[in-house]
């Protein structure tokens, strides 16, 4: 198992929903400002649809704060939230277009995606906003480098990508988070409201399990916690 690289300065994190980022790529993410870099978030919808018994006019703004508090938390303090309908995210070209752009804006070396595959686990279906969200933005990344795709971004130079590293179930490349599960956890239990809704135990016994599980050690990498991912090279 490879490190990943970190021979970059900025990065750029973009995700369908608020918490998605705290599922445990945010230890990766205060190892990464620890170092001094610069991280952005990019969320593509304000979680509007994610709390049973709050309408989305109430839950959006709640949601969007929770995740400003969260980045704060492991040092990134520029997030932006595209505004698409929360559960009915197309991956279209209209969201390639708003990623494309994004990236453009905020001119990353590193972009960092999760899992667009069918499935989490066998049997376990993963999310349609999350399908079209990482499709749209591993296919974003090339489109950002491109002058002709998206003309209509004349506003926005084109922006080359060096890397895309993909949360989810195939693991490449490796980082050491055992000095960052702490402040990982800290992160995630700032989405209070949306957890102690999602489940009936405490929000702290959610928060460290969920934690553990996402930053266990990876097979053949030196590390007693790490975030594990699969890491995309592109010419830039």
């Amino acid at each position: 198992m490879e490190q990943l690289p970190e021979d970059w300065q900025r990065g750029l994190v973009i995700a369908a929903h608020p918490d998605d980022i705290e599922y445990g790529a945010a230890a990766a993410v205060a190892r990464w400002t620890d170092q001094g870099k610069d991280v952005r978030y990019v969320l593509v919808t304000s979680g509007e649809a994610g709390i049973a018994g709050i309408p989305p006019v109430t839950a959006g703004p709640l949601r969007e704060a929770e995740e400003i508090a969260s980045a704060k938390i492991v040092g990134v303090h520029q997030v932006e939230f595209l505004g698409h309908p929360d559960g009915r995210i197309e991956g279209n070209l209209a969201l390639r277009r708003d990623l494309a752009a994004a990236i453009r804006r905020h001119r990353p070396e590193l972009v960092v995606l999760f899992n667009f595959g069918d499935t989490w686990a066998p049997g376990y279906v993963n999310s349609a906003d999350h399908r079209a969200v990482g499709r749209a933005g591993l296919d974003a990344i090339s489109d950002a480098g491109n002058e002709w795709i998206f003309p209509e971004l004349t506003d926005l130079p084109p922006w080359s990508v060096r890397w895309a590293a993909v949360v989810g179930p195939t693991v490449t490349h490796a980082v050491d988070v055992t000095g960052t599960v702490d402040r990982a956890a800290a992160s995630l239990a700032e989405h209070r409201r949306y957890l102690e809704v999602l489940r009936s135990e405490p929000v702290a016994d959610q928060v460290r399990a969920i934690v553990e599980q996402a930053t266990g050690p990876q097979d053949g990498f030196p590390a007693a916690h790490a975030v594990g991912f699969e890491l995309y090279t592109f010419a830039g």
